[in-house]
Protein backbone atom coordinates (compact mmCIF):
# COMPACT_ATOMS: atom_id res chain seq x y z
CA UNK A 1 0.00 0.00 0.00
CA UNK A 2 1.50 3.63 -0.99
CA UNK A 3 2.27 5.69 1.97
CA UNK A 4 0.27 9.16 1.93
CA UNK A 5 2.94 11.37 0.99
CA UNK A 6 -0.30 14.36 -0.38
CA UNK A 7 -0.61 17.80 1.17
CA UNK A 8 -3.62 16.97 2.97
CA UNK A 9 -4.43 16.97 7.01
CA UNK A 10 -6.38 18.66 9.39
CA UNK A 11 -3.03 20.83 10.51
CA UNK A 12 -2.06 21.80 6.77
CA UNK A 13 -6.08 22.96 6.48
CA UNK A 14 -5.75 24.83 9.54
CA UNK A 15 -2.73 26.38 8.21
CA UNK A 16 -4.16 27.37 5.46
CA UNK A 17 -6.58 30.09 6.36
CA UNK A 18 -5.81 33.52 6.16
CA UNK A 19 -5.48 36.55 7.95
CA UNK A 20 -7.36 39.62 7.00
CA UNK A 21 -4.51 42.06 5.23
CA UNK A 22 -4.83 45.62 4.57
CA UNK A 23 -4.88 45.97 0.84
CA UNK A 24 -4.91 48.50 -1.50
CA UNK A 25 -8.20 50.85 -1.79
CA UNK A 26 -8.38 49.99 -6.00
CA UNK A 27 -10.61 53.07 -7.49
CA UNK A 28 -12.28 52.30 -10.73
CA UNK A 29 -10.30 53.40 -13.97
CA UNK A 30 -11.35 53.58 -17.75
CA UNK A 31 -13.87 51.24 -18.99
CA UNK A 32 -14.79 50.25 -15.58
CA UNK A 33 -17.84 51.01 -13.30
CA UNK A 34 -19.06 50.11 -9.39
CA UNK A 35 -21.88 48.16 -9.02
CA UNK A 36 -24.21 46.45 -6.81
CA UNK A 37 -25.15 42.86 -7.17
CA UNK A 38 -29.48 42.72 -7.44
CA UNK A 39 -29.16 38.50 -7.95
CA UNK A 40 -27.74 36.01 -8.36
CA UNK A 41 -28.09 33.67 -12.13
CA UNK A 42 -26.02 30.70 -11.43
CA UNK A 43 -22.86 29.77 -13.70
CA UNK A 44 -20.69 32.61 -11.81
CA UNK A 45 -23.39 35.05 -13.40
CA UNK A 46 -25.32 37.84 -11.34
CA UNK A 47 -27.36 40.85 -12.41
CA UNK A 48 -25.52 43.97 -11.28
CA UNK A 49 -26.53 47.20 -11.28
CA UNK A 50 -24.18 50.24 -11.98
CA UNK A 51 -23.82 53.51 -10.86
CA UNK A 52 -24.51 54.68 -14.12
CA UNK A 53 -27.95 53.48 -14.11
CA UNK A 54 -27.54 50.69 -16.17
CA UNK A 55 -28.40 46.69 -15.09
CA UNK A 56 -25.68 44.97 -16.66
CA UNK A 57 -25.04 41.08 -16.83
CA UNK A 58 -22.07 40.16 -14.85
CA UNK A 59 -19.64 37.44 -15.19
CA UNK A 60 -17.25 36.24 -11.88
CA UNK A 61 -13.34 36.09 -13.74
CA UNK A 62 -11.70 33.01 -13.12
CA UNK A 63 -9.12 34.57 -10.61
CA UNK A 64 -11.95 35.12 -8.31
CA UNK A 65 -13.46 31.87 -8.74
CA UNK A 66 -13.53 29.86 -5.60
CA UNK A 67 -11.74 32.65 -3.45
CA UNK A 68 -13.83 35.14 -2.97
CA UNK A 69 -17.48 34.47 -2.54
CA UNK A 70 -19.97 37.35 -3.81
CA UNK A 71 -23.52 37.34 -2.50
CA UNK A 72 -26.82 39.80 -3.49
CA UNK A 73 -26.16 43.45 -2.16
CA UNK A 74 -22.65 43.36 -2.17
CA UNK A 75 -20.59 46.09 -3.81
CA UNK A 76 -17.98 44.99 -6.95
CA UNK A 77 -15.64 46.93 -8.99
CA UNK A 78 -16.96 45.38 -13.09
CA UNK A 79 -15.23 45.99 -16.16
CA UNK A 80 -17.32 46.98 -18.98
CA UNK A 81 -16.88 45.09 -22.65
CA UNK A 82 -16.10 46.62 -25.15
CA UNK A 83 -17.93 44.81 -27.78
CA UNK A 84 -20.74 44.02 -25.40
CA UNK A 85 -21.96 47.08 -23.35
CA UNK A 86 -24.90 45.02 -21.71
CA UNK A 87 -22.29 42.34 -20.20
CA UNK A 88 -19.49 42.68 -18.12
CA UNK A 89 -16.40 41.18 -15.90
CA UNK A 90 -16.45 41.32 -11.84
CA UNK A 91 -12.95 42.54 -11.40
CA UNK A 92 -12.78 43.23 -7.42
CA UNK A 93 -15.29 42.51 -4.31
CA UNK A 94 -15.59 45.27 -1.69
CA UNK A 95 -15.18 45.13 2.14
CA UNK A 96 -17.57 46.71 4.11
CA UNK A 97 -15.13 49.15 5.41
CA UNK A 98 -13.82 49.89 1.76
CA UNK A 99 -17.48 50.76 0.82
CA UNK A 100 -17.23 53.21 3.51
CA UNK A 101 -14.27 54.98 2.34
CA UNK A 102 -15.58 55.14 -0.97
CA UNK A 103 -18.13 57.01 -0.14
CA UNK A 104 -16.43 59.37 2.10
CA UNK A 105 -14.14 59.96 -1.16
CA UNK A 106 -17.62 60.17 -3.06
CA UNK A 107 -16.65 57.64 -5.63
CA UNK A 108 -19.94 55.85 -5.49
CA UNK A 109 -23.20 57.47 -4.38
CA UNK A 110 -24.91 57.58 -1.25
CA UNK A 111 -27.94 55.16 -2.55
CA UNK A 112 -25.90 52.09 -2.52
CA UNK A 113 -26.66 50.67 0.80
CA UNK A 114 -24.12 48.60 2.58
CA UNK A 115 -25.10 44.92 2.76
CA UNK A 116 -26.48 43.82 6.19
CA UNK A 117 -24.09 42.28 8.63
CA UNK A 118 -24.78 39.13 10.52
CA UNK A 119 -25.37 41.45 13.99
CA UNK A 120 -27.84 43.26 12.80
CA UNK A 121 -29.66 40.31 10.93
CA UNK A 122 -29.87 38.88 14.31
CA UNK A 123 -30.81 41.91 16.07
CA UNK A 124 -34.32 42.85 13.70
CA UNK A 125 -35.02 38.66 14.02
CA UNK A 126 -34.80 38.84 17.96
CA UNK A 127 -37.58 42.02 17.46
CA UNK A 128 -39.94 40.20 15.32
CA UNK A 129 -40.21 37.52 18.09
CA UNK A 130 -41.02 40.01 20.53
CA UNK A 131 -44.50 41.13 18.40
CA UNK A 132 -45.83 37.36 19.18
CA UNK A 133 -48.90 36.95 21.23
CA UNK A 134 -50.17 33.60 21.94
CA UNK A 135 -53.66 33.23 22.96
CA UNK A 136 -52.90 31.62 26.10
CA UNK A 137 -51.18 34.77 27.27
CA UNK A 138 -54.54 36.74 26.54
CA UNK A 139 -56.46 37.40 29.31
CA UNK A 140 -60.11 34.99 29.73
CA UNK A 141 -59.05 32.68 27.09
CA UNK A 142 -59.11 29.47 29.29
CA UNK A 143 -62.86 30.18 30.05
CA UNK A 144 -63.70 30.72 26.63
CA UNK A 145 -62.12 27.55 25.51
CA UNK A 146 -63.64 25.44 28.44
CA UNK A 147 -66.80 26.88 26.89
CA UNK A 148 -66.72 26.18 23.59
CA UNK A 149 -65.17 22.71 24.61
CA UNK A 150 -68.58 21.92 26.95
CA UNK A 151 -70.95 23.29 23.50
CA UNK A 152 -68.94 20.83 21.49
CA UNK A 153 -69.93 17.95 23.06
CA UNK A 154 -73.42 18.80 23.86
CA UNK A 155 -73.93 19.14 19.76
CA UNK A 156 -71.93 15.90 19.05
CA UNK A 157 -74.33 13.78 21.52
CA UNK A 158 -77.43 15.74 19.84
CA UNK A 159 -76.33 14.85 16.53
CA UNK A 160 -76.18 10.88 17.59
CA UNK A 161 -79.76 11.02 18.92
CA UNK A 162 -80.89 12.63 15.99
CA UNK A 163 -78.97 9.93 13.71
CA UNK A 164 -80.25 6.78 15.69
CA UNK A 165 -83.96 7.84 15.48
CA UNK A 166 -83.36 8.34 11.76
CA UNK A 167 -82.19 4.75 11.30
CA UNK A 168 -85.10 3.36 13.65
CA UNK A 169 -87.72 4.75 11.18
CA UNK A 170 -86.18 3.17 7.97
CA UNK A 171 -87.09 -0.44 6.97
CA UNK A 172 -85.02 -2.50 4.75
CA UNK A 173 -87.71 -4.74 3.77
CA UNK A 174 -90.25 -2.22 2.86
CA UNK A 175 -87.91 -0.86 -0.09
Amino acid sequence: MPKNTGMGGNKRKKGKKMTQQERELTFKGESEEYGQVVRLLGDARMEIQCCDGVKRIGHIRGKMRKRNWIANGDVILVSIRDYEPEKCDVIDKYTEEEIRKLKKAGEIPESITLPDSEKEKKEKSDDNYNDIVFEDDLPGSDDEKEDEGKNKKKDKKKKVESDEEDEKDVDIDNI
